[in-house]
């Protein structure tokens, strides 16, 4: 497969995971706002900020407004919904001739709903609905490129730009939220509700899509180290960070079955570490050490991933191919 078009696949996916993840944080911590005292929401939108990867000392300086458009439309800023639908339209163009028609024509579609929204007083309605159709344009575009794309290697580059972005994100989720609401007390594990604020705890479940599938498996008892369990290393929900690196190492292998070389083997290896250390990792012991370490950790290595990812495949000088 040409770099360039593994680029553009690659990138597709990562921008359209993102603007589905800043659409489904905002909307719940909207959501989390209306249905708690005026009080409980102080420090809420630097939180938010921080979480998305954006600098929380704005959100003293904008008002409600401001922020959602922010969130939204500003296309300065590259983690607004806007920005990640136009930059995942642009890379899919790109390569036209290698996605489906139906892919293209439901991004396309998805793209022109995002401008018009942005052109029209979204703030008349109810922002929620914008929010929720961009969520819904993005899990069906996942079902379309799953069931009309054939599911070689430019469908391998798809799924490591979806599964890289989703488990930096939730990292950074997961540490944000962790740091601002969990203290020894409320990571014991006969922690419940009355350690912490118990709306924040179902808003961070519901902002990986989790609150369901997690009551199935722990009942609807929130525990704050059950909560980290579930969202850390569950091995079946799609949206834990242990799935995303079983999907991410399955990817690459399949990738590096066809393009072998010193170094895919290398990222490999990067990635067999990254996956093994969370199959093997036993939430007691991440709390003992530290969450926001191994939280850290993880990002970093996402980081590597994603350069090996690159030298391996995507920007790799001619020497390279030569060596292989």
């Amino acid at each position: 497969m040409l770099s360039r078009v593994a680029d553009s696949l690659y990138w597709m996916a990562r921008y359209l995971e993102r603007a589905e993840h800043t659409a489904r944080v905002v909307n719940v911590h909207i959501n989390l706002e209306l249905e708690q005292p005026q009080d409980a929401s102080f420090g809420r939108w630097p939180r938010v900020l921080e979480s998305l990867g954006m600098d929380k000392s704005s959100a003293q300086e904008l008002d409600p407004h401001s922020l959602l458009h922010l969130f939204c439309f500003e296309q300065s800023n590259p983690v607004s919904i806007i920005s990640c639908i136009r930059s995942a339209r642009d890379n899919a163009r790109q390569v036209r001739e290698q996605i489906s028609s139906e892919m293209w024509e439901h991004l396309n579609r998805l793209y022109h709903e995002v401008q018009s929204a942005a052109q029209d007083d979204l703030w008349t309605g109810d922002p929620r609905e914008f929010l929720e159709a961009v969520k819904e344009g993005s899990l069906l575009f996942q079902g379309v490129t799953d069931s009309t794309s054939g599911h070689g290697e430019g469908w391998r580059f798809i799924q490591l730009g979806r599964f890289l972005e989703r488990a930096f994100t939730l990292a950074t989720l997961v540490d944000v939220h962790f740091r601002y609401f969990s203290g020894e007390a409320a990571m014991r594990p006969d922690a419940g509700p009355d350690t912490a604020d118990y709306l924040e705890w179902i808003g961070v479940l519901r902002c990986a899509t989790a609150f369901e599938a997690y009551c199935k498996v722990y009942t609807a008892k929130i525990a704050p180290d059950r909560v980290a369990e579930f969202l850390v290393l569950n091995e079946t929900f799609p949206h834990s960070i242990r799935f995303s690196a079983d999907r991410v190492q399955s990817a690459l292998d399949a990738v590096s079955s066809v393009s072998p070389s010193r170094r895919g083997a290398k990222v490999q290896r990067v990635t067999g570490r990254w996956r093994s250390a969370l199959s093997f990792s036993q939430i007691d012991e991440i709390i003992a050490n530290g969450l926001h370490g191994m939280m850290s950790d993880l990002k970093r290595q996402t980081t590597e991933i994603h350069s090996g990812i690159y030298k391996a495949f995507i920007s790799y000088p001619v020497e390279t191919a030569l060596e292989a």
